[in-house]
Order: structure tokens, then C-alpha cells, then sequence
């Protein structure tokens, strides 16, 4: 398997995107976030990271093969300390981190039945690890700052309510600039690598395929553009992820993905670790990719 050191994007991109192989860093941690951080040093277990793909809304009261796998990831993994989560529901201008300590679970959607909008799903945040990011990325160049008011959308809490069910696990939300393409969302996850050595689940929750013009609601059909699409990109993170960070030279991307901020979730997954194994694996409303991957 071929491993970039770090995807290193074109000279034209901003500074906070390059990655500088001639300065040696300290890793991004949570420790300084933790009043008691002995059991950081001695746990050696190593969390993975994940992609989830989060489909539609209807995800959190569905029972299905997607939300059975959901259960078994939180009933396999340790239980984590934290959770930081980039959802393709927060775009925004430069990159945020919320630090809100009571998100509330934001409805923002319209036009489904009446019981997805009495879901409240009411774990806490951890403001002291997003300010403890915060001040460490914008230590090394990177612009963000943190966000107190900041809710959670379906792409965090529709996934969870099956993850962890008893929302229990603090959440942290990342923000996805909207200037930020592949290789920028990669070295983000590569940035916060680190936090997998400490109980930190680290998740992208995106769709691997999203063409809503495609969607056929609950047709038991299946897109084969689609399809096609999603194995020829899970080959590409097996075997060569540079291919996959240059996703857009497939033939008729905008068939899939006509915007792309549903699958960069995936590349700020893969930055933090590049060896990916398949954890689920299928399709929704005709044209819906339902993947979720794992990253060691």
C-alpha cells in the first residue's frame, strides 16, 4: 500500500493548507483539556477514526443494516472520552470549533414527519478540549477560533442516537471552511491524529455518494453510477491515496457529488489514520452510498 508522508497541495494553496516537512512539532493533544491526565499516559489504547455516512435525516428512527452497525461500533469500541466530529452541515467561512458546553439538538430540516422533531439529543460539549485545540492549531498558522453557541446538526446527533444511544460520549464539533478541498481536510485529520492515543473517537459524517436529484425515497433501486463511484474510491484509499485525494478526476464526479461537502468529511477521517477497513457497506433511497469506513 502506498502511504503519502502528507498530501501536499499546489503552491497556490493558502499557507495554513501546506504542510512543512523542515519543522518539528509537538502532536496536537488533549491533555491540557483534562484536569487529571495520568491515565492518558498509561492507557495504550488507540482509538480508531471514522467516516460515517449519515444519509438522511430519517436515520436517527430508522432500524436497518446502517443503524445496526452504528450499535456494534459503540458497543465494540472503548467507550471514548470525547468525540470530535466534522459534519458536512457546518460549512463555514474560516474553521470553527464549537465550544459549547449544552448544544442543543438542531432540527435543521424541513418536510418529515413529526416524531424525527421531538428527538432531543442532549450530550454535552467539552469547551476546555475545543479551546485547547483551538489554541494549539492557531499555534502552528492555522486560522479558527472557537464557537459557544454552536448546535448540533443531524449530521452529528442522527448518527450518534444509534452510536451512543445513551449520549453519553461529550461532543466537540469541527467546522468545514468552505475554501477547505481534499488535501485541506487531510491535514486537518492528520493535525489531530494524535488524539486517537487519547480515547479520542474521531469521526467525518458525510455520505460517500450524495445526489439528492438522484434520490428515489425508500425505492429499493439501486444508482450503479453511484455504486460504481464508491468501489472505485474505496479502492483508491486501499491502494493510492494520493488518487484518492485527486477524487475529482473521475469521469463525471458531479453525477455523485454535484458539491462536494458531503464527501470531505471522509479525507479529515483518512488524514488521521491511513489504513482503511470497511465496517458497512450499502445504499438508500436509489442513490444514497450508506459506507461507513474505519481509519487506523
Amino acid at each position: 500500500m502506498k502511504y503519502p508522508k502528507r498530501a501536499t497541495p499546489n503552491a497556490s494553496k493558502p499557507a495554513h493548507q501546506r504542510d512543512d516537512h523542515h519543522s518539528v512539532q509537538t502532536p496536537i493533544t488533549a491533555a491540557a483539556a483534562w484536569e487529571n491526565t495520568s491515565d492518558v499516559a498509561t492507557n495504550t489504547s488507540k482509538l480508531p477514526a471514522l467516516f460515517i455516512s449519515h444519509g438522511a435525516p430519517t436515520l436517527a428512527i430508522e432500524q436497518s443494516a446502517t443503524t445496526s452497525a452504528l450499535a456494534r461500533i459503540g458497543q465494540n469500541l472503548p467507550k471514548p472520552r470525547a468525540i470530535v466530529i466534522m459534519s458536512a452541515h457546518w460549512q463555514s467561512a474560516k474553521l470553527e470549533i464549537s465550544s459549547n458546553p449544552q448544544p442543543k439538538t438542531w432540527h435543521d430540516f424541513s418536510g418529515f414527519s413529526p416524531e424525527l422533531y421531538d428527538i432531543q439529543y442532549p450530550a454535552i460539549g467539552q469547551p476546555a478540549l475545543a479551546e485547547t485545540l483551538a489554541q494549539q492549531l492557531t499555534a502552528r498558522g492555522i486560522t479558527c477560533s472557537v464557537n459557544p453557541v454552536r448546535a448540533c446538526d443531524h449530521g452529528v446527533w442522527a448518527p450518534l442516537r444509534h452510536l451512543y444511544p445513551e449520549a453519553d460520549v461529550p461532543i466537540v464539533q469541527i467546522s468545514l471552511p468552505q475554501h477547505y478541498d481534499s488535501v485541506a481536510c487531510y491535514q486537518l485529520g492528520a493535525q489531530l491524529a494524535h488524539l486517537r492515543d487519547e480515547q479520542i473517537l474521531v469521526i467525518g459524517s458525510g455520505n460517500i455518494t450524495h445526489n439528492l436529484q438522484a434520490l428515489r425515497w425508500e425505492a429499493d433501486s439501486i444508482d450503479q453510477a453511484a455504486k460504481t463511484f464508491k468501489q472505485w474510491l474505496l479502492q483508491q484509499l486501499k491502494i493510492d491515496i494520493p488518487t484518492a485525494l485527486d477524487w475529482q478526476q473521475y469521469p463525471d464526479y458531479k453525477d455523485i457529488h454535484p458539491s462536494d461537502e458531503h464527501l470531505l468529511p471522509l479525507f479529515f477521517a483518512l488524514g488521521t489514520g491511513q489504513r482503511v477497513s470497511v465496517v458497512h457497506q450499502s445504499m438508500a433511497h436509489h442513490s444514497l452510498g450508506m459506507d461507513i469506513y474505519r481509519f487506523d
